[in-house]
């Protein structure tokens, strides 16, 4: 998720101008009313912003940042439904709010599959007892910078780049110790390799996800930006490595350093999910069908493989008593849990964003934003532009106000927009969900005035990243 932490009043309407989309839903019945210049619009675009200030000081407030997009949703689609009932009209706002929660329903449920997984594979000690041999194996601080880095680059494609990015921090922050400078090098590595190594993939982040199931760009399609995403984490990295200083960390504490195993059927949940995924992926390539149903699907077989983990549960612990309490595993596995613990703030703060965005735009924002980026400044510059806002605003609604703009753009436009999304958010330490969790996980070390130092760099990355993929699939 993408976060802000400064604005002016009139910066912020000019951009919103630009993040707004529009929904000719209402054209099924020819019946449409222009509400840009009316006092409902002016009041939904007052309670949208208001809601995101909310939203953006949630690190200060403490309030999550679901809940006033879920109440600015509300009343957006009340005020629209109200001057469409004055109008005769009283079909046409429910038909747009039902188009709306059909792609955010279809989203969601497919997150909620990844994430259930994740949770389960958390559960299991997966991500445990990779941390843990990494810190057992006694790295020299440059090293464990690249392989953390690149660790994070490599497990984010798969994994959401927040999960990600925790576990990484949490081995530099055991072997760092109280070496401030590494800790600080190698947190900004892995916020940009984990925001990288999402962008290539339908499944790094919720950008990417969004573009592959409105069938834009296949499912191979997005590897096409393995290389330009390479080149954006690599870059900065090469520019820290001279920076990170050349010594063997002192020894880790005997509790960072426990050997830590994973529980029983970790290894077949992995496969499980990687057979998740590929169903998913047939589903919607072969079948036509859209990726969530595979995703369910695939649900299924973790529910039955928890079934068999907790019937077998009691003879499998009397046979290996030691080894089960040396993992740690002592209750039966189950599935609802770990859908019980899926970040349902980030679930419900997706569903009021589309909600207001879509409501927004069903206002009629549409033609002025998609003029003012597609055509006036044209596509290449509108899809860097999406980029740096989405250092500043969550790349959620950058994303969706695009897709449902829908601008007459090639593939390789496509590509590119995906890629900047992902990606932009690395430039500054609140522009994604890894780089706000790493502030507070590595609260007083990795900081907002941290990363900014390193923002020139970054920058250079950004901007190569987008050089080469112009160059290799423009």
């Amino acid at each position: 998720m993408r976060v802000s932490g400064r604005l002016s009043l009139l910066p912020f309407m000019g951009l919103f101008a630009l993040l707004v989309p529009g929904l000719s839903l209402a054209g099924e019945s020819g019946q449409w009313i222009d509400l840009t210049a009316h006092s409902v619009g002016y009041a939904a675009l007052i309670i949208f912003v208001l809601a995101y200030i909310l939203v953006m000081a949630e690190e200060f407030l403490h309030l999550r940042k679901s809940k006033p997009v879920i109440i600015a949703a509300g009343l957006i689609w009340a005020l629209i439904a109200y001057v469409y009932s004055r109008n005769g009209l009283t079909h046409e706002a429910e038909a747009a709010v039902r188009h709306n929660l059909l792609e955010y329903s279809e989203l969601m449920l497919f997150l909620l599959v990844a994430m259930t997984y994740i949770n389960a594979m958390q559960e299991r000690q997966v991500f445990d007892a990779l941390r843990s041999w990494l810190i057992r194996k006694g790295f020299g601080l440059r090293a464990l910078f690249w392989m953390t880095g690149g660790l994070a680059f490599c497990i984010s494609p798969v994994a959401d780049n927040l999960t990600t990015a925790l576990l990484m921090c949490a081995v530099v922050m055991a072997v760092g110790g109280d070496n401030t400078r590494f800790v600080t090098l190698a947190c900004i590595n892995i916020v940009v390799a984990a925001n990288a190594g999402g962008a290539f993939s339908p499944f790094g982040d919720i950008t990417t996800l969004m573009v592959w199931q409105k069938g834009i760009i296949d499912f191979f399609g997005f590897f096409d930006l393995f290389i330009p995403a390479l080149v954006n984490f690599l870059i900065p990295a090469l520019f820290m490595h001279h920076a990170v200083p050349d010594t063997k960390p002192e020894t880790a504490s005997a509790s960072a350093s426990v050997d830590i195993h994973m529980r029983r059927g970790a290894r077949r949940i992995i496969l499980l999910f990687l057979l998740t995924i590929a169903t998913a992926v047939a589903f919607h390539n072969f079948l036509h069908l859209p990726p969530v149903i595979g995703m369910l699907t695939g649900l299924g077989y973790l529910q039955f493989f928890g079934f068999y983990l907790r019937m077998s549960h009691h003879g499998w612990r009397q046979r290996n008593a030691e080894r089960a309490n040396l993992i740690g595993d002592i209750t039966p596995f189950d599935v609802f849990n770990k859908v019980a613990r899926a970040e349902w703030d980030t679930l419900l703060f997706f569903y009021g964003v589309v909600l207001c965005v879509g409501g927004l735009g069903f206002i009629g924002y549409l033609g002025m934003a998609s003029d003012v980026m597609y055509q006036q400044w044209g596509p290449i510059a509108a899809n860097v532009a999406v980029g740096l806002l989405s250092a500043v605003v969550d790349n959620i609604p950058v994303m969706f106000a695009v897709l449902t703009m829908n601008p007459d753009m090639d593939q390789a436009q496509w590509l590119l927009v995906t890629l900047t999304a992902g990606v932009g958010g690395s430039l500054l330490s609140i522009g994604s969900a890894a780089g706000v969790a790493l502030m507070g996980q590595a609260r007083g070390v990795y900081t907002f005035f941290a990363h900014l130092r390193w923002t020139p760099e970054i920058a250079l990355g950004y901007f190569a990243s987008i050089v080469v993929h112009l160059w290799l699939n423009g």
